[in-house]
């Protein structure tokens, strides 16, 4: 009987270890001064498990037309700050499709539409904060 509650639990033990979206409020560099968002190349099919994987934090004024490498068409998660705006670009250099995302958590690019028959899901090339 003790098996079967310890089967029962691990999976609910282990997803709290997982990743989870921070709340926008949250978003703060280690001297307590604003973050405008954050990147994450990780999602899941549970949104309590998204925001995974390896963290870009873009900081308030960032204006990067051509993503590192290592982040180009990788973005699967985002949070944004309150007060502050992310916008984004399909292709390096600014270019292709753009999205604003505002003050928030969007937990799977996949379920943003872009353009008729795509979604943002891996697909961030350049992108540019700003918080009021």
């Amino acid at each position: 009987m003790a098996t079967a509650h310890t089967r029962l639990l691990l999976p609910l033990l282990l997803a709290s270890a997982w990743a989870q979206c921070p709340a926008p409020a949250d978003l703060k560099n280690t001297d307590g001064s604003k973050v405008c968002s954050q990147l994450y190349v990780d999602d899941s099919p549970y949104y309590a498990q998204c925001c995974g994987g390896d963290v870009l934090q873009v900081q308030p004024g960032d204006d990067i037309p051509y993503i590192p490498l290592g982040w180009n068409d990788k973005i699967s998660s985002l949070v944004v700050a309150p007060l502050c705006e992310l916008n984004v670009w399909s292709r390096r250099g600014k270019e292709g499709y753009n999205r604003k995302f505002k003050s928030g958590v969007v937990y799977r690019l996949r379920e943003i539409k872009k353009g008729l028959f795509g979604d943002w899901d891996n697909s961030i090339s350049a992108y540019y904060c700003k918080c009021y």
